[in-house]
């Protein structure tokens, strides 16, 4: 098991090499010059040039990104071109704590709600119950999630006053303070997950249930009880499984839509604050930040899906 982790990891840094450099050349070759847009466009070209040397500039691409890399290591992660020279790395930590704090919500929500229905539309396989969970989850699929968002803000705000609106919060609130401001954008950012979890969990239990190994154990004398939780769920739920801690990365760096309609502080929502000012240190830095949250949610569904799957072994 400890080599397999093993093995995931140096893919995962492997993975976070390739990727920094993708991110880095990339953002080299965007319009604007940084000494540039640091100083003004009115800045004379001799204050222009001299920032350019002061920041290594002038360095050949292959030496600014290994500097760069270097210090993103050492947690120096430059200043931002936008918010006054600003220190990248507090600001960035602050929206991943705001994000984490919304995925947190969202996946409590979606995960073991998306697992009930799904078990309970396979047991009541083409009843009232099952017609009804699979309708309601094909419609909630078919809604974008502004549209969700609005529908909510609509009946839970506006019509009952029970949730504000807004969900902008204070640097320092804690998470039980920020709670109430976390259900709408939350509950937005959980439906459609909701409904891909219930169909997939529906979809792989009822394959188990008219499996062989399934009656095979009904002959042996087990309960429909015991049946369900020691044989049909460890297979049935490993496609979930995979997917639930896949989607760990998306919902602390994908929810863009959701953010910005709630007005929340995350970290979605700076990375499209940072392109639209062409802020070069800050997308750069959020955006490896962004890749490794994905790579590290990918080995967590990879050594996951190991570890619930007889059928791999760990060489």
């Amino acid at each position: 098991m400890l080599r397999y982790v093993a093995r995931r990891l140096g893919f995962v840094l492997l993975t976070l090499l390739v990727s920094s450099m993708i991110i880095f050349f990339a953002t080299q070759i965007l319009p604007g010059d940084v000494a540039q847009m640091i100083l003004g466009r009115f800045a004379r070209p001799e204050a222009v040039a001299a920032l350019r040397e002061k920041l290594g500039l002038n360095e050949p691409v292959i030496v600014q990104y290994l500097t760069w890399l270097g210090n993103f290591v050492r947690g120096d992660w430059g200043l931002s071109l936008s918010t006054n020279n600003s220190p990248v790395a507090p600001m960035v930590w602050e929206r991943l704590k705001n994000s984490s704090m919304l995925a947190s919500v969202a996946f409590v929500i979606y995960v073991p709600g998306g697992i009930l229905l799904g078990l309970w539309a396979a047991l009541r396989r083409n009843k009232i119950a099952d017609h009804v969970i699979s309708v309601s989850s094909l419609s909630l699929i078919g809604l974008p999630e502004f549209v969700t968002g609005v529908i909510l803000i609509a009946i839970f705000s506006l019509k009952l006053g029970w949730l504000s609106p807004s969900s902008s919060i204070s640097p320092t609130a804690g998470f039980i303070e920020v709670f109430p401001k976390l259900i709408l954008p939350a509950v937005t950012a959980a439906l459609v997950s909701l409904a891909y979890v219930t169909r997939m969990t529906r979809a792989s239990t009822v394959e188990a249930l008219y499996s062989d190994y399934v009656r095979t154990a009904y002959l042996k004398g087990l309960s429909p009880r015991q049946v369900l939780f020691r044989h049909v769920l460890r297979n049935a739920l490993l496609p979930t499984v995979t997917v639930s801690a896949i989607s760990i990365g998306w919902l602390i760096g994908g929810l863009v839509v959701t953010e910005s309609l709630f007005s929340y502080p995350g970290l979605g929502r700076l990375l499209l604050f940072a392109i639209q000012r062409r802020d070069l240190p800050l997308i750069q830095a959020t955006t490896l930040l962004l890749a490794a949250i994905f790579c590290l949610s990918n080995m967590l569904a990879d050594v996951l899906y190991a570890y619930l799957n007889p059928k791999i072994r760990f060489q």
